[in-house]
């Protein structure tokens, strides 16, 4: 079958403008090459290293949001593409969030564990990320909790949140500090 790529940010989230970022594509794969294509157009060809390939973004402008994929190549024949990864640079103007895990960021399998993002405005909803996830975890309004019952080694990772608010137009915080979730 074919190879099956995965797309994400590291750090993921929302950029402000002038930042930076990285997008990692990555498979199970023997050689070959990833190209890189924002809404459609070619950008960047790389070898793989290991099993992935990373593009940088630095000094970044609102001309480098947009829809991002990998294909994966071999002999110049596309094996594999990965899903679309949503890049977007905007002005952040809400507060950083805080981000907490308890009981604590090093808990035993099975274990209920509780991600709690905090931010001081009382309307905002919030994302909670985990590096090498396209997918974001949606925290509901005015709970920014996110529960996670019976952990296990897939739930281990580095984790991160971003708000926002739904006033006339979006308005986003930069993103929260990392932590690092540890299953024994």
């Amino acid at each position: 079958g074919a190879p099956t790529i995965s797309i994400f940010l590291k750090p993921p989230g929302l950029m402000a403008p002038g930042g930076s970022t990285t997008i990692c594509c990555s498979c199970r794969c023997d050689g070959g090459n990833f190209v890189l294509y924002k809404d459609g157009h070619q950008l960047h060809a790389l070898k793989l290293r290991g099993s992935r390939a990373e593009f940088s973004i630095s000094n970044a402008t609102r001309e480098d949001s947009g829809a991002y994929s990998c294909h994966y190549l071999e002999r110049g024949t596309v094996l594999a593409r990965s899903e679309t990864l949503d890049v977007r640079v905007q002005e952040l103007r809400l507060p950083k969030p805080v981000l907490a895990v308890l009981p604590g960021p090093e808990v035993a399998a099975g274990t209920y564990v509780t991600f709690r993002c905090s931010i001081a405005h009382s309307s905002a909803g919030c994302f909670l990320y985990l590096e090498g996830q396209v997918q974001a975890f949606n925290l509901p309004p005015e709970e920014h909790d996110f529960n996670l019952s019976h952990v296990h080694k897939s739930h281990e990772g580095r984790y991160s949140c971003q708000c926002f608010t739904r006033n006339v137009s979006f308005q986003w915080s930069a993103v929260s500090r990392t932590l690092d979730l540890v299953v024994r």
